[in-house]
Order: C-alpha cells, then structure tokens, then sequence
C-alpha cells in the first residue's frame, strides 16, 4: 500500500523497517506515562479544571509527534488521578504495573476474541483461566464461564442464561411465559440488576426490591416471604441476586442462607461478586463467601480488588453445559473449532480484547500470598478508619464494615438533620481541598454520605490520620 501521506512510524513495519522511529515514539511515549504517574502525589486526586485538547477533529495533515505529546500531557493533567494516595473514594485504583503493560501486549498483537482461530491461545488462556477461578469459588469441575468489559454485562449475561434456563426463552422469547416472570434482589443491589432485565425484555418492574436490614444485607427470610408474595400475585419467580459486596458499603449477603431459600423455591441464584470476590484469595477473610459455592452464576471484576487494569471482568457457571444450551447462537462465519467453542458464539459481546493476557500476568506476578497481603491490609485500614469514626461522636458509620468499604456521615449536633446533606458536601469539598483526600458522597437512604474505599496500595496509616486531623479541623471551624 501507499503510505506516503502517512507517518513513518504509522504502522510498525513487520520486516523492520521502520525499527527507530517506533522506539522513538514508543519510549517517548513511556516516558511520558511513567513520569506522570511517579509524579502523581504531587497533583490532587481530581483534577482542579478540565484542560481539553486542541485538536478534537480530524487534522488535514498528521501532527507532529511534539504537538501530540504536549496535548496528551495535558489531557493526563486532566484526568482522575487515582494514583493519587488519597484517592480512596471509588473502587478503583491504581492498577498493577504488569497489567498496564499487558494492556499494550495485547493492544500490540490485536486478536480478536470472536474466535478460536482470530485468538488461538488468548481464548483457550481465558477458558482455563475461568476454570480455574470457577474452582476457587467451589463451582465445582463443570463450571467455566467467559469474560467481559464490566460487572453490568457480566451480570446482563447471567440473567439472560438464568432467564434462558428457567423460563424456555432462548427460542421462542418471552412471548409463551403465561405469567410475568420476576426476579429478586436486595434493595442495596446494584443498578445493573435493573438495567440487565429491562434489556431481557422483563422491565425494571420484574426486579423485586428485598429490604435490607441494618448493615445493607439481603435477609433470607425477607427473600422468601418475597417470592411466596410473588407466587400469590401470579407471578413467575426465576432468580435471586445475592450481592458480595455492595457498591455503597461493602456488605455481603449472607449466601448460604439465601441459596437454601433459592433451592427451596426452584430459583436460579445469581452472586454478584464483582468486588467481594477477590476474598477467596485471601485465608483470612473468605469464610465471609460461604455458600458461594452454591450459585449457579458468578459475578466478578479483577479490576477492582485484584488491580488488573480496566476492563476485566468475568461471569462463572456452575455448569457449562447449561450456559453454552441457554445461551448459545452459532455463527456461520466462524470456522469450526471441533471441541472448542468459539467464545463469541457464547457471549453477549462478539469482537472482544484479550483481557485474559494482563489478568495472567497479573495473577503470576502478584500470586496469591501477594493479593491476600493487599486484601488483608484493605481490612487493616478500614478497620482503622472505622475506630477513627467510633471515637468522634459527631460521625456515624452506615453500617458495620464487612469489607474495605467504610460508609458514615457527619451528624453534628449543632447543625439542623436537615443540614446534614450539605455539611458532609461541604466535608468532602474540605477534605479534597485541604488534604488532597477524595472520598465519595454516594445517595444512601435518602441522604448523603461519604465514602471511604481502602483500596490504594500507597494508603497507609499516616494517610488515615491525616484525613481525620483534616475532619477534625472542618468540624471545628465548618469551613
């Protein structure tokens, strides 16, 4: 081809040709993102302003390599600094060096996950990979399952396969279900629960709210006495949702119990793991998924709680005979890969990144005595933060913490309840401005709190407090 109007550097030329001229870019480029994120502390954990490129359309000509950089530099400058120690907000974090350097191995080889023969090793790496995480959680050997990009398809899959086997509806729809179908998950569940059955054609209506108790769990018998109400009103109970860890405070559903009341009723139970499953690497602290092992469906996202960078999620099946029946739409354009079945035949997603690659390097460079320290040091600290808010009367905790989530508010007696909204914004505000802390403000029970996420591998005890010498002070001044 003709690439005269081309860079030199535009494509790496696979005889070599262009070999110094796509090290240049490269290690420019490297430069670049290792010099910003070592020098990360220095900036606040969200940017002051939003700084946009020059250059949003098409430019007639290329642009010089310089004018590149300089833009990308201030477009970084511009964007979450979740490097940042302080960013303790979301549950996200800076992630492992080896994945973000996955992320380009696998960008560089460009395979398509569509199908064994476009991805002849990623696929069956990301095949075995699941089964082994299938294993971890006690699916048992039947189990596997496919990765995808977040929790919300993951969890999208796992109520369509649930749908699928439960109600007869790969073929013929909804259209022969005589009465509505429903499903069930905890008030505190997160919104893709709600997003997965209005795109299966059940409504947002179909998703039966069970109250949670006073630490944000789903209570079994609260379950139950839902589904007996739904069979009463002439409906059709298919599936609960338990949650291991909740999005607001980290709680965990009490699984064993809920998978009792799921079998109880014939339903399909679904876990949505996608940040409390990282536990079950962890000695210490994976008794709080027991029962787990009895979900016929699994949520979980690496790139939360395992620091593998985004995205990388995945959803397990307990059977895989009866997720590739439930689910499986042959694509004639594929060739046959025999035994193998092509990924994106079983997928709610077709073209898809190698995400397997940063996730197995991920897994061999840390291994599991390395992501147990992390996650036992994620409790270390929330605990630490807990006893911090404990000791100031003028805070209360959501809930008991059960995970590295820690929920709680400011309620100073000298300020109206109806001002209390505004003095934990106001906090927040300080807290970022002052100690270049972020903690979030998250709607919860109809009011606002703030949210602490110990998740940054850099947090440490002298970051805990600093932020409560910080909280100290507003609550002094309130300002």
């Amino acid at each position: 081809m003709n690439q005269s109007d081309l860079p030199s550097s535009a494509f790496i030329d696979p005889r070599g040709g262009n070999k110094e001229a796509v090290q240049q870019l490269a290690g420019r480029m490297t430069e670049l993102i290792l010099s910003h994120l070592q020098t990360a502390r220095e900036r606040p954990p969200l940017p002051r302003g939003v700084q946009f490129p020059r250059a949003v359309g098409i430019p007639e000509s290329p642009l010089e390599e310089d004018e590149i950089l300089n833009q990308l530099r201030a477009m970084l400058a511009s964007s979450m600094n979740a490097a940042h120690p302080g960013f303790i907000g979301h549950m996200d974090s800076t992630p492992a060096a080896i994945s973000v350097l996955g992320e380009m191995v696998s960008a560089a080889v460009n395979n398509n996950m569509l199908s064994l023969e476009m991805s002849p090793l990623f696929s069956r790496l990301e095949s075995q990979l699941l089964r082994e995480f299938a294993k971890l959680f006690g699916l048992g050997e039947r189990a596997g399952g496919v990765m995808l990009s977040g929790g919300t398809l993951a969890n999208l899959q796992a109520l369509a396969v649930a749908r699928n086997a439960k109600l007869d509806t790969l073929k013929k729809g909804l259209a022969g279900v005589a009465r509505p179908p429903v499903l069930f998950a905890s008030e505190a569940a997160h919104t893709s629960i709600q997003k997965a059955s209005m795109l299966l054609g059940l409504g947002t209506i179909a998703v039966v709210a069970v109250r949670a108790n006073s630490d944000s769990q789903m209570e079994a018998e609260e379950l139950r006495r839902a589904i007996e109400r739904a069979k009463r009103e002439g409906k059709t109970p298919f599936c609960a949702v338990a949650t291991a860890g909740t999005t607001t405070t980290g709680s965990i559903d009490p699984l064993r119990d809920i998978a009792a009341v799921t079998r109880e009723h014939g339903l399909w139970l679904h876990v949505d793991a996608a940040y409390g499953g990282a536990l079950i690497l962890s000695e210490s602290q994976r008794h709080r998924l027991n029962g787990i092992e009895q979900a016929d469906s699994v949520t979980f996202n690496p790139q939360k709680w395992l620091y593998v960078a985004k995205t990388c999620a995945m959803v397990l099946f307990r059977d895989m005979e009866t997720f590739v029946g439930a689910f499986r739409v042959q694509a004639p354009y594929m060739a046959d890969s025999g035994e193998f079945i092509n990924l994106g035949e079983i997928s709610v997603q077709g073209t898809r990144h190698a995400e397997a690659l940063k996730l197995w390097l991920a897994l061999q460079y840390i291994g599991k005595r390395g992501y147990a320290q992390l996650i036992d040091e994620g409790y270390r600290l929330a605990e630490l933060v807990a006893q911090e808010i404990r000791r100031r009367p003028f805070l209360q905790l959501a809930s008991k913490p059960e995970t590295n989530v820690v929920c709680f508010r400011g309620a100073p007696p000298r300020t109206a309840p109806e001002e209390w909204d505004n003095w934990n914004a106001n906090l927040q505000a300080h807290l970022l401005r002052s100690g270049s802390t972020f903690l979030s403000l998250p709607l919860y029970r109809g009011n606002r709190w703030l949210r602490a996420v110990l998740l940054n591998p850099f947090a440490d005890d002298e970051s805990i407090r600093e932020l409560f010498k910080h909280v100290d002070a507003f609550a002094e001044t309130g300002k």
